[in-house]
């Protein structure tokens, strides 16, 4: 039996839900992001694995169009953390990996988050280039061409639109603010 969670956005996230399932005496069959498989019969534990669940601020997901939305940012996350960058469109991308059609997918995701999928991915995008910032491995440059930037400049404009403030400023923050995967929507 196979269940979607909602928030699991993260290495970290399989590891404590593994963790405390195990510590729970419930046997876990594999664990993807966004998705937990049982043996079957546990069906009758949900009320158990629902607590378990939102213990930790995860939440088990039923609805079709929620599982698609937490499917696609579960997708674009790992993405981004494989360097697994899309190339070409984002939506062939997205449509190649789910085996839908991404008008569908698309709206779907920007009714029920109130963003497009492409913004969210933008988000995100940006959000991995202050985690880059921070770490102070790549100069502008190198980060925008790990990350498919067509050109630094077009990185910088895109920080700027969505932070609010310029690259070189945010590096020299002294706390700067970032984003947990699972809040950028």
């Amino acid at each position: 039996m196979k269940i979607r969670v909602k928030n699991m956005v993260c290495d970290r996230c399989k590891s404590v839900l593994a963790d405390t399932l195990e510590k729970a005496g419930i046997p876990l069959i594999s664990i993807r992001l966004g998705e937990l498989e049982f043996p079957p019969g546990y069906e009758a534990d949900f009320d158990r694995i629902d607590r378990i669940l939102e213990t930790h601020g995860f939440q088990r997901i039923g609805e079709a169009g929620a599982v698609l939305v937490e499917e696609v940012k579960a997708l674009l996350v790992t993405a981004l953390h494989e360097t697994l960058v899309p190339l070409g469109s984002l939506s062939s991308f997205i449509a190649s990996r789910t085996g839908r059609d991404y008008s569908m997918i698309s709206k779907v995701f920007s009714r029920r988050e109130g963003i497009t999928v492409e913004k969210y991915w933008i988000r995100l995008r940006i959000e991995k280039v202050k985690e880059l910032i921070q770490m102070g491995q790549m100069d502008f440059t190198q980060i925008a061409y790990a990350l498919d930037y067509s050109s630094s400049s077009h990185l910088a404009r895109q920080f700027k639109s969505v932070t609010g403030m310029s690259m070189g400023s945010y590096r020299k923050l002294l706390d700067p603010p970032r984003s947990e995967w699972d809040k950028i929507v």
